[in-house]
């Protein structure tokens, strides 16, 4: 048995010196982080639910499958953001600068984006009502660095 016991906790012991934890277990859901840096961070599947994250820089960094529901993310930077499949519903994103992010089957139901840069940022399959999608094709312009995709017609602007 004392074998056994010795195998077992080296095992755990090799798990835990090789086991590199992601922010993917975090949860930020309601606190208070404002200008926070998570610039460059892998944050994929982190939850911001309801946290006040105003001018903070996510610039760089993966929030794909993330959630920021109703998080005020105003003046905050998502530049080069890759935010795929995350969940944006009731977030205010108002003065955020948005350029060459990546939307892509996000959701977006009542999202605030007023005063946005969205150059070359790609909204592919994001769906939005007809008031802020108007918005948004009214700065809308640029092509993604990574998809390739024309900020214009990620939004099927006319």
């Amino acid at each position: 048995m004392g074998l056994f016991f010795l195998k077992f906790i080296t095992s755990i012991l090799l798990f835990l010196i090789t086991f590199n934890p992601s922010y993917a277990a975090m949860d930020y859901a309601k606190q208070s982080l404002i200008e926070a840096d998570f610039s460059d961070k892998d944050l994929k599947g982190v939850t911001f639910s309801l946290a006040n994250l105003k001018n903070s820089n996510f610039s760089d960094s993966d929030l794909s499958g993330a959630s920021l529901f109703g998080a005020k993310l105003q003046d905050s930077s998502f530049i080069n953001t890759n935010l795929t499949g995350a969940t944006l519903d009731s977030a205010i994103f108002d003065g955020a600068n948005l350029s060459n992010a990546i939307f892509e089957d996000a959701f977006a139901f009542n999202t605030h984006f007023d005063n946005v840069k969205i150059d070359g940022a790609d909204f592919t399959n994001v769906l939005f009502s007809g008031d802020i999608l108007s918005k948004l094709c009214l700065v809308a312009n640029g092509e993604n660095s990574v998809t390739g995709r024309l900020t214009r017609d990620t939004l099927a602007c006319s």
